[in-house]
């Protein structure tokens, strides 16, 4: 078991616990399947998506039973605390996202770099998994995707995917490298939702 796939693992379930929240959100509380199935689509949907373009096969939810348990568990997890998470954590909702973004982000370059992909299009990639779940979940329950508001949502995302490459290139450890970028997005994107950053509007 490396690092690599318990990071996975924790961005999985965090992303799993965002849709649960997500669907929570919207009074959704009578279908537990529904809520499993937002959490299943926010947690694997963008990296199911990077995988077949990558031809990366069989695709790790399929191959690995562990990866439902974790999402199954978190989603249980977010229905049974979910007064605390809407209590305590100030928009817990982003901050599960935030988290999840940061971790699949990076995870997704790394994957589709092993396999050969150029360094641009592996940003792409790592994008794609990070917010294309995020999409489907939002779709779902009726909001507008966060990708297409105004907050600064896949810009983070992109600056710590070039820190990543830029430290990738540096002769410093890769774990290092992986927390730094991760880190860079995730406190990027908790500060831009704290100050309420956003890019120009197109008029």
């Amino acid at each position: 078991m490396t690092v690599w796939y318990i990071m996975d693992l924790v961005g999985t379930s965090v992303f799993a616990i965002s849709g649960a929240l997500s669907a929570l959100g919207k009074k959704m509380y009578h279908d537990l399947f529904g809520l499993f199935f937002i959490g299943f689509v926010t947690a694997v949907g963008g990296g199911t998506l990077r995988d077949v373009i990558i031809g990366a096969y069989p695709i790790a939810w399929i191959r690995d039973p562990n990866y439902l348990i974790v999402i199954l568990s978190s989603v249980m997890l977010a229905v049974l605390c979910r007064r605390w998470w809407l209590g305590t954590l100030q928009r817990p909702l982003l901050v599960f996202d935030t988290i999840g973004a940061g971790i699949f982000t990076i995870l997704g370059m790394q994957k589709a770099l092993a396999l050969g992909v150029n360094e641009w299009a592996s940003i792409l990639l790592g994008l794609i998994s990070a917010l294309f779940g995020g999409v489907i979940r939002d779709t779902l329950v009726n909001d507008l995707p966060l990708i297409f508001s105004k907050q600064l949502y896949a810009t983070p995302c992109l600056a710590g995917a070039l820190l990543y490459l830029v430290g990738r290139s540096l002769p410093i450890d890769p774990n290092v490298t992986f927390i730094v970028s991760v880190g860079a997005i995730t406190i990027f994107r908790l500060v831009a939702i704290r100050r309420n950053w956003a890019l120009p509007q197109i008029q």
